[in-house]
């Protein structure tokens, strides 16, 4: 009788009046609870291609394979054919089966060799631009970066969703237009015009997966390896590493009451793009002056520059209006505007979007294409009709409202004196406040204590490019967001506070 050209031969442990055979089974366990023929194939895969069944050996019948291991022929059978159909084994009729000639040789690097010459090749550039991981768990007193998401409508965007699924049309199922979903750039062009005073329109709009999407859009598009790019110091530290794993060198420029700097940021020769948070800078709160903005274009124009405004939390604005973007004062087309809903919804939904000069849209559109080939048609459908149907000027006006009472509340129940610690800033727009402190030790105890009872903040002296760079009496300071949980939560995580900030 001929062997199945498809069956592995294996040797098993010798017994006595055995002939010696090449291969152990002893190390092979299967286990009832799976489907064996699964099993024996990946303990054969395995050994083949660590080398311990070598390139080019025969192996033996699947009835002897089965009597050994004491499974069915079939159960063999299946598992072989599956090597052979992978190209593990190959074999003819009447002449056995052997193992390829391109597996069956130990391999040349260990897995953790292999990722450490992985990590030299990505060094520095993704390496040292590595994101941290955010805050798991529901939000906490005073976790920045975070709306209220208790106050989200989820049943009306459920409604919407569902009514949307219901029965979609066939022409929005396709991978869609890269630049994102035409109804919803134009409302955001609507919004954008009416209630922030940036002239745009559809065309110029293309919908990313929030705004750091947009952030890392402009990195790769706008920058060379090796350029310059200039960041607010202290500054988004998320947006600066998207720079820098482009092959962006960032260039720390500092800040005073009135904002960025925009002397120093003239004074760097050569800076290709600065990236901005002129609205409510991130982690300061200072609003960047109308002297500088107009400044910063005349930079842009005479270096045939960009600027890159990220506008996360501009709704939030608690007297009068919120402030027309730096955008809107471009008649150059030097801005990049960078916006997102997840400071109104919540960051899960990753959903944002850039405007961009005419000149820049359609290659922006053409690397999202790259990216991502098409879009999450239904977030995006259904934030349109959420939108189109009025409840995302009222979920704004009540999230401006809601943000603003939890502000009050942080003030009112604030440690009337904290050791080293300077008194609550004058807040008049965004979702967080900054707390100077007198040095870096008093800092980190302060840090320290509030986590010892559950309570979140950030350290503004990570917030800076270079911390040993900075005017000692400027570099540290607590950043608190109020947004995120109710009043009363903030009242009982203040009362904690002071407590533990006794000493």
């Amino acid at each position: 009788m001929t062997e199945d050209p498809f069956l592995v031969n294996i040797m098993v442990p010798i017994e006595a009046g055995n002939a010696p055979l090449p291969f152990d089974l002893s190390g092979i366990r299967l286990d009832a609870g799976r489907g064996l023929a699964t099993q024996l194939y990946e303990h054969l895969r395995d050994r083949m291609l660590d080398g311990r069944l070598g390139a080019g050996v025969r192996l033996p019948a699947s009835r002897e394979l089965s009597e050994q291991l004491g499974i069915s022929r079939n159960t063999v059978v299946r598992a072989l054919d599956q090597l052979y159909a992978e190209g593990y084994v190959t074999g003819r009729v009447g002449d056995g089966t052997y193992v390829a000639s391109t597996v069956g040789k130990p391999r040349q690097n260990t897995m953790a060799e292999a990722s450490a010459v992985l990590q030299e090749e990505l060094a520095p550039r993704l390496i040292d631009n590595r994101m941290p991981l955010p805050p798991s768990g529901p939000p906490r007193a005073f976790r920045v970066g975070v709306p209220a998401f208790d106050l989200f409508p989820f049943e009306t965007w459920a409604r919407l969703q569902a009514r949307f699924w219901r029965k979609p049309s066939p022409a929005r199922l396709g991978y869609g237009d890269p630049a994102g979903d035409r109804q919803l750039r134009e409302l955001i062009a609507i919004y954008l015009r009416n209630g922030r005073g940036l002239h745009c329109d559809a065309s110029q709009i293309v919908i990313t997966s929030g705004a750091q999407q947009g952030i890392s859009l402009c990195a790769r598009l706008l920058l060379s390896p090796g350029d310059k790019v200039a960041v607010e110091d202290p500054g988004y530290r998320a947006a600066g590493r998207a720079f820098g794993a482009a092959g962006g060198w960032l260039i720390g420029i500092p800040l005073d009451e009135e904002g960025l700097r925009v002397d120093r940021l003239k004074a760097e020769e050569g800076c290709r793009l600065a990236y901005v948070t002129p609205s409510h800078q991130y982690p300061t709160g200072v609003t960047l002056s109308l002297a500088r903005r107009l400044e910063m274009l005349d930079w842009a124009v005479a270096n045939a520059g960009w600027i890159v405004e990220d506008d996360y939390d501009g709704e939030y604005r608690y007297s009068g209006t919120p402030l027309a973007p730096l955008a809107a004062l471009d008649t150059h087309g030097r801005v990049i505007y960078v916006g997102t809903f997840c400071k109104i919804a919540f960051p899960a939904l990753r959903l944002g979007y850039v405007v961009l000069p005419p000149a820049l849209a359609d290659a922006f559109a053409q690397q999202r294409a790259l990216d991502m080939r098409g879009s999450d048609i239904g977030t995006q459908a259904v934030m349109a009709e959420f939108i189109a149907d009025g409840h995302f000027q009222r979920h704004v006006r009540r999230m401006r409202k809601a943000a603003r009472a939890r502000l009050e509340a942080l003030q009112a129940h604030w440690p009337e004196s904290v050791e080293g610690c300077s008194a609550l800033p004058d807040v008049k727009a965004g979702l967080h406040l900054c707390v100077r402190v007198e040095n870096a030790e008093r800092e980190r105890d302060l840090f320290e204590r509030a986590e010892s009872v559950g309570v979140e903040m950030s350290r503004l002296s990570d917030y800076w490019i270079d911390p040993s760079k900075a005017e000692p009496e400027k570099r540290a300071g607590l950043v608190l967001g109020f947004a995120a949980v109710p009043e009363m939560e903030i009242v009982e995580a203040l009362k904690r506070l002071r407590e533990v900030w006794k000493g």
